[in-house]
């Protein structure tokens, strides 16, 4: 199971890392890599029998990360009229 973990882990980091056009994929890939994390810490501490309260704290991290992406999102369309990172100037090198 655990290798099955590090496997969607890493399928994660390689479509954050291979998505660079657009930004609601990069949120997505990084959404999809919080989901599996969560997913992880919540089969380690049902194995070792712990409490599951930091699952709930690490939960509420995420969604709070989720909101937040979104909602820089939502003002770069705004701003922008796209999500394309190359239309940017403050992002190009």
């Amino acid at each position: 199971m655990t290798v099955y973990m590090f496997f969607m882990f890493m399928c994660g980091i390689w479509i954050f890392c291979s998505n660079r056009k657009h930004l609601l994929l990069t949120l997505m890939s990084l959404e999809f890599i919080v989901l599996v994390l969560y997913f992880m810490i919540y089969l380690y501490l049902m194995e070792m029998d712990y409490e599951l309260f930091f699952s709930m704290v690490f939960l509420t991290f995420s969604v709070c990360e989720g909101a937040l992406g979104l909602s820089i999102l939502v003002s770069m369309i705004r701003s922008y009229g796209n999500d394309y990172f190359s239309t940017y100037s403050v992002l190009q090198c």
